[in-house]
């Protein structure tokens, strides 16, 4: 018979990353312990807490002490985590990454608390406080946790004009891209005439290097249900869709179950909670198109037609899904809405900046040593995001610029570390707040490279409507190509700047208008790398193959290993003598620069 642990429960991340690393080759683990050790340990499945770096995490979890995190859990360290600390009471501290210390629990010794990490402490978690802690398939575990309260407020206690009117005080602005104040947007909508109203919520992230809308779905889709109704009741909507990209099939799977979970409990559906207010809600999946995260694209694909951007006005308030009015927000925004209602509009507003209230949620990439989730508030300077939370570049590098806002975005360079992150300040420094993607770039990034890399994005995403967005891409995606090919001629640039800014300010949708910004900003503040590339006919940082000539330095051992490696035979030399590259059979493959154990390759 299996034996009482004390009240203990373990905690496993089984979001898309955990999964990814082995979360369910962690729990085969955990619960064959569980045989050999006879005990029984409640088990909570979570989503993603935000450090996806660490994963698969698993957390122990017992009365009265700390809650200590194992990072990077193979399976053939559960056993061992088991026996000494479920069993023993003993912490493997090695092992562990830190420990939650919850109201008059006691700490173990030699782990640090979550508060005193810097990937932790100088995080707020509004949107992200869920996750991680409760099992997103479990409507009680949202309920234990002040689930479905702001909505039971808002639909017994207040009219629908107070929620907007509370949204409206909260100052939460829409977190998907544009910054458009979500009250004012309900308030269109709700004044629109029409007797059908549709709420939509756009889950179509698909920007390189963002995943904050799926880790939402997948560690908390009750808090964009609740908000989601709580809106819908705001503006007068019956019906609403969540447009998912089929991309995210663990996200859908937790949305139909939190769906079919809320109607059971009389959240969703006719006469949710006896207030005679009614809606429902549908799953619609995306085909991949990035081009449908606009809204009136996103609109026509759930209609079933291609998805295409329309001109506007009318805008989707007054005219929006098969003709009704209707709203739009994204995953995010809804999530900010419940305890906007439950805690009051001033609770909301009182973090953040004077134009951006609140806190946002950003998904850290690329060369940065603490990748992953974070949650912080409006205002938060790029340095602090980089260096504390993020805990600086990788291998000791410099910090050279961050791509903020997706492929539509900008780099911001490290000299403007300092900016505060909202809303604002990041369109003045040429940048955007985007869905929230920050990827990190480092001294070993050609910029130029960087700006080809997302205008390829968008030049192949462009669903084709409108002739500057079409074409106008290409033309600069040529452009960039020629000059990394070193091809370039000094009138690129001013070319470059001069179709930039007429894309623009000449696209249809939200796409064609901030596709070159990439271009534009690497250009604001990396001109001199184009210089380098057209004029010296060089790649400043290394990357741009073309650019690139290798040669075998003195620290040659003549190991062999290079030669032996070299697709073409193009190294030469006798074993303990200096080698050399033949320069006409050289592709510049760059695999003798990877595999030489001597730093005996150089590029120039």
């Amino acid at each position: 018979m299996a034996s009482d642990t004390g009240g203990q429960r373990i905690y496993i991340g089984m979001g898309t990353c955990g999964l990814a690393t082995g979360a369910e080759g962690v729990l085969t683990a955990v619960h064959e312990g569980f045989d050999k050790l006879k005990i029984e340990v409640p088990i909570i499945k979570t989503g993603c807490i935000g450090m996806c770096s660490q994963e698969v995490l698993l957390d122990v979890d017992t009365p009265g002490r700390g809650r200590v995190t194992y990072r990077k859990v193979e399976p053939k360290m559960v056993e061992e985590i088991l026996q000494n600390h479920v069993v023993g009471g003993h912490p493997i501290s090695e092992m562990a990454f830190g420990q939650i210390i919850g109201e008059g629990d006691s700490a173990y010794d030699g782990i640090p608390s979550y508060q005193d990490l810097p990937v932790y402490k100088k995080q707020k978690r509004i949107v992200l406080r869920r996750c991680g802690f409760i099992d997103p398939d479990l409507i009680e575990d949202y309920i234990e946790t002040d689930g479905y309260q702001g909505l039971e407020k808002a639909i017994k206690t207040m009219s629908p004009e107070q929620v907007r009117e509370t949204v409206k005080a909260s100052g939460l602005r829409g977190r998907g891209g544009g910054g458009f104040p979500a009250g004012l947007k309900w308030e269109f909508c709700a004044n629109a005439h029409g007797d059908q109203k549709y709420l939509v919520c756009n889950a179509d992230e698909g920007d390189p290097g963002a995943f904050m809308d799926r880790s939402v779905l997948e560690g908390d889709p009750h808090a964009v249900l609740e908000g989601m109704i709580i809106a819908g009741y705001a503006i007068g909507a019956s019906y609403g869709y969540i447009y998912c990209r089929a991309e995210y099939p663990l996200a859908i799977k937790r949305l139909l179950t939190a769906i079919a979970l809320a109607e059971e409990k009389g959240y969703l559906g006719d006469n949710i909670l006896g207030s005679g207010f009614s809606f429902g809600l549908r799953v619609k999946e995306g085909a991949g198109a990035f081009v449908c995260g606009e809204e009136t694209a996103l609109m026509a694909s759930i209609e079933g037609r291609r998805g295409m951007p329309r001109s506007r006005p009318p805008f989707p308030a007054v005219k929006g899904l098969w003709g009704k009015p209707s709203n739009i927000n994204n995953v995010e925004t809804y999530a900010c809405v419940p305890p906007i209602i439950l805690k009051g509009a001033e609770s909301y507003a009182a973090v953040g900046t004077e134009g951006t209230k609140g806190t946002k949620v950003f998904a850290l990439t690329g060369k940065i040593i603490n990748t992953g989730l974070i949650e912080v508030v409006a205002g938060t300077t790029l340095r602090e995001i980089i260096h504390e939370i993020g805990g600086g570049i990788e291998e000791g590098r410099a910090f050279k610029a961050a791509q903020l806002g997706g492929p539509s975005g900008g780099c911001l360079p490290a000299k403007l570390a300092e900016t505060a992150i909202d809303y604002d300040s990041l369109i003045q420094a040429g940048a955007m707040m985007g869905s929230g993607g920050v990827v990190v770039m480092d001294e070993t990034d050609c910029m130029v490279d960087v700006a080809r890399y997302f205008l390829k994005f968008t030049a192949a995403e462009s669903c084709g409507k409108c002739v500057p967005c079409r074409l106008g891409t290409k033309v600069m995606l040529g452009i960039l190509e020629r000059i990394t090919e070193g091809k370039g001629t000094e009138e690129d640039i001013a070319n470059l700047k001069d179709l930039g800014e007429n894309i623009k300010s000449t696209s249809l949708c939200g796409l064609g208008q901030t596709a070159p910004n990439p271009v534009l900003s690497t250009l604001r503040y990396f001109e001199e790398e184009y210089h380098a590339h057209i004029k010296d006919g060089k790649c400043p940082a290394k990357v741009c193959t073309a650019l690139i000539t290798y040669k075998i330095t003195d620290n040659c051992t003549g190991c062999t290993v290079c030669a032996k490696k070299c697709p073409v035979e193009a190294i030469s030399g006798e074993r303990k003598e200096l080698h050399t590259i033949d320069q006409e059979r050289c592709t510049k493959c760059n695999m003798c620069y990877e595999v030489c154990r001597f730093d005996a390759v150089a590029k120039e």
